[in-house]
């Protein structure tokens, strides 16, 4: 699981670097860092979206896929039993910077096929690649939400462990078809991230995360009936 650690270990150090640094950004500059962010996290979830949307050989499942996780995540409240957890331990905006930091890090091809090819094969390179592109993303994160980003390492480490302990099974069940539509929805909910960041909408994503399991039961039922 060396490749996992490396990830995790790289997203905990770049959440150290972000939180020394904003203790010296002044709040106007501070302002422009969720900006940024936000534009960031939107467009990387357009891109994502832009990249499947056309090879998906179910176009509705992503509409149906959030409708159902929306709903489900709203009747478990997900979104506010989150907020108020982390509410007892901190009064900024953390909650909002963890949901997205943990889409960003966990949602995404490298972050899902690195701990297969890495218990498999014993190759790194997936993880490896993905820890540089999440050091970077954690100094931007911790520096506009400050040292709590570093619990989203701790996400991380316990999403990608258990990909890797359960590889064997998995990698005859991880299809590119999966991944694609899992890669749509996961786009959506990095977008709607972003406009929550920059105030244009309150999306409540966390309520939306089960929308990602619905594309996982899909598959599973298809394959189960058509085997």
């Amino acid at each position: 699981m060396i490749g996992t650690i490396v990830n995790a270990s790289a997203i905990l150090a770049g959440s150290v670097i972000g939180s020394v640094v904003k203790k010296g950004i002044k709040e106007e500059y501070q302002d422009a860092l969720y900006t940024a962010m936000g534009l960031a996290a939107t467009v990387l979830g357009i891109n994502n979206v832009v990249n499947n949307l056309p090879d998906s050989k179910y176009p509705v499942l992503f509409i149906l896929s959030l409708a159902i996780g929306g709903l489900i995540g709203t009747i478990l409240n997900l979104e506010g039993r989150f907020q108020n957890l982390v509410g007892k331990f901190s009064k900024s905006n953390l909650g909002q910077g963890l949901s997205t930091g943990i889409l960003l890090y966990c949602i995404g091809s490298l972050s899902i096929l690195g701990p297969i090819q890495s218990a498999l094969n014993s190759d790194n390179t997936y993880l490896f690649t993905n820890a540089t592109l999440d050091f970077v993303t954690s100094i931007v994160l911790s520096s506009t939400y400050g040292i709590g980003m570093a619990l989203a390492a701790v996400v991380l480490f316990l999403w990608q462990g258990s990909i890797y302990l359960c590889a064997g099974a998995l990698s005859h069940f991880i299809s590119p078809e999966l991944m694609r539509e899992v890669s749509i929805v996961g786009g959506v909910l990095i977008g709607s991230s972003g406009l929550s960041i920059l105030k244009i909408k309150d999306c409540r994503t966390l309520n939306m995360l089960p929308s990602l399991l619905v594309p996982i039961i899909w598959f599973a039922v298809r394959g189960f009936l058509f085997r």
